[in-house]
């Protein structure tokens, strides 16, 4: 059979996004002391949190929400990904909280704003995904199930963005206290209607060992976890972990918490698609309103069925070296083309 080579395009691709690097931005949000600080430190083996100042507690009275982003490069077996965590420190710590969910879906919509606006401009070569793929949601281990601060921020946001939550400092609750606990969070989710982020379903090609593997991660659901920069010493053994008068609770024992599972799902399975479901579902419906918005506004302005968009105005000093740019880079792609063509006579 002849061989006509196109089955080497998946490598050209591999290699094309490996050169480019790869992008991702995680946001975590939930009230202080939860670990959110560690549990990021712990996923991604790096120290994000350095300069942070605890604030005291005159300002927690008045305290607001912040958005704090940090971006940090990380580099493994020669793939590159830039890191973006999004913090929201302040969340949930006042004494009044009505509406303390607010700056973060505003900061949401902003970025998928500055997006739409980058991707209908000239210099789209250089477009930069600032778009939030995910967001950790810290759940309080005390209590019998969420709290109404929790059902309000889910419920505004569950149409933004992908939403894992997390079931913090799970070695404060004993195996059975932890599975009803879980229990209890999933018919919530249910009986409140909030739409957290869904697992793809499996192809039928997929080895059996991923469809367990994807099993236990949607069975896992809220992932428990506890987070250690520490290192303990257990018997010449190494460990990240917390030491206890009766014993050691291992990070990465998946006997002791789902961190190996949250790390499994969030950065080996499962980046992509959270990357994906954000591009086709949480901006699309951004975008389709967006355009809805502006198609009604002409309509009105025009006073017909079939608004005329306006003609814009002059292109300023930037546009216009964007265009010549762009022609340019025609011009002599062009002129490689015809040479291409004289050499091939």
């Amino acid at each position: 059979e002849d061989y006509v080579g196109f089955a080497t395009l998946p490598n050209q691709v591999h290699r094309k996004y490996v050169k480019k690097g790869f992008e991702f931005t995680l946001m975590v949000a939930g009230e202080s002391g939860l670990g959110k600080s560690t549990l990021i430190n712990s996923l991604f083996l790096t120290d994000l949190y350095r300069s942070r100042q605890i604030p005291s507690p005159e300002e927690c009275v008045v305290q607001t929400v912040e958005i704090v982003k940090q971006t940090v490069d990380i580099q493994e077996k020669g793939v590159r990904l830039r890191l973006t965590v999004v913090d929201t420190p302040g969340y949930g710590d006042a004494i009044n909280n009505d509406e303390c969910w607010k700056p973060i879906a505003d900061y949401i919509d902003q970025q998928f704003e500055q997006y739409f606006r980058d991707e209908s401009g000239l210099n789209r070569k250089n477009l930069q995904d600032t778009r939030v793929h995910c967001c950790l949601y810290f759940l309080s281990p005390l209590g019998h199930g969420m709290r109404p601060l929790d059902i309000e921020f889910l419920r505004a946001l569950h149409d933004r963005v992908n939403i894992v939550p997390i079931l913090a400092k799970a070695d404060s609750l004993t195996p059975t206290e932890l599975l009803q606990k879980k229990q209890r969070i999933r018919e919530e989710l249910d009986y409140f209607g909030i739409r957290i982020y869904q697992f793809p379903d499996c192809d039928s090609d997929q080895d059996e060992d991923f469809k367990l593997q994807d099993m236990e991660l949607k069975r896992c659901i809220p992932f428990a976890v506890i987070g250690s920069n520490t290192v303990v010493d257990i018997n010449g053994r190494r460990v990240r972990g917390r030491l206890y008068p009766w014993g050691v609770v291992e990070v990465e024992n998946e006997k002791h918490c789902d961190f190996v599972k949250l790390r499994t799902m969030l950065i080996r399975t499962h980046m992509q698609d959270l990357k994906d479901v954000t591009r086709e579902t949480h901006y699309e419906n951004y975008r389709a309103q967006c355009i809805q918005s502006l198609t009604h506004k002409l309509t009105r302005e025009s006073g017909t069925d079939f608004p005329i968009p306006s003609v814009p105005p002059s292109p300023d000093h930037e546009t216009q070296r964007l265009i010549r740019e762009k022609d340019e880079e025609n011009f002599l792609l062009d002129e490689e083309n015809r040479k291409q063509k004289s050499r091939e006579k």
